[in-house]
């Protein structure tokens, strides 16, 4: 199995934004759905032309298979939408794109890695604990939707 993981480009933003659909549709039939769902190319692809945001895509075999978000505040890389194709998933794509994105932050002099996660997503908890992630804080913020959603601050020091 051969894992490729690289910085998205203007014209892979379309296969980023698919992927995160696709990966966040298991979310549509939560009490509050995922606003990730509801997130149109255009606002990834205006994030991306900005500079607001990074996008990172990981591929197996040649094809793309993940994807993840992030921006640099400051001191510390925000990392988002962690996504991989649910035909995909239990090969480790996502702790690569995260060890990778690690990798990255250390290269640039970022000394934290910092994500938010739903706290009635255990299993996602469990990944990032799992990676070296510790729980710094629990907040109800309200999602794009306006809708109220309980989630836990995580961050890594490296």
């Amino acid at each position: 199995m051969s894992i490729l993981i690289k910085f998205a480009d203007e014209k892979d933003v379309a296969t980023a934004h698919k992927l995160m659909l696709e990966a966040f549709e298991e979310y549509r039939y939560l009490e509050v759905p995922s606003s990730a769902i509801n997130e149109s190319l255009q606002s990834v692809l205006e994030k991306y032309v900005n500079g607001t945001e990074r996008i990172l895509l990981c591929f197996k075999n040649n094809i793309p298979l993940g994807s993840l978000r992030f921006k640099v505040e400051g001191e510390e890389l925000y990392f988002m939408r962690v996504s991989v194709s649910p035909a995909a998933r239990g090969y480790g794509l996502a702790t690569s794109m995260l060890v990778w994105l690690e990798e990255h932050a250390k290269q640039i002099g970022i000394p934290k890695l910092k994500c938010r996660v739903r706290l009635s997503l255990p299993k996602n908890i469990l990944l990032y604990e799992s990676l070296g992630y510790n729980i710094t804080d629990e907040e109800t913020i309200i999602n794009p939707n306006g809708f109220e959603v309980k989630t836990v601050g995580m961050e890594k020091l490296i």
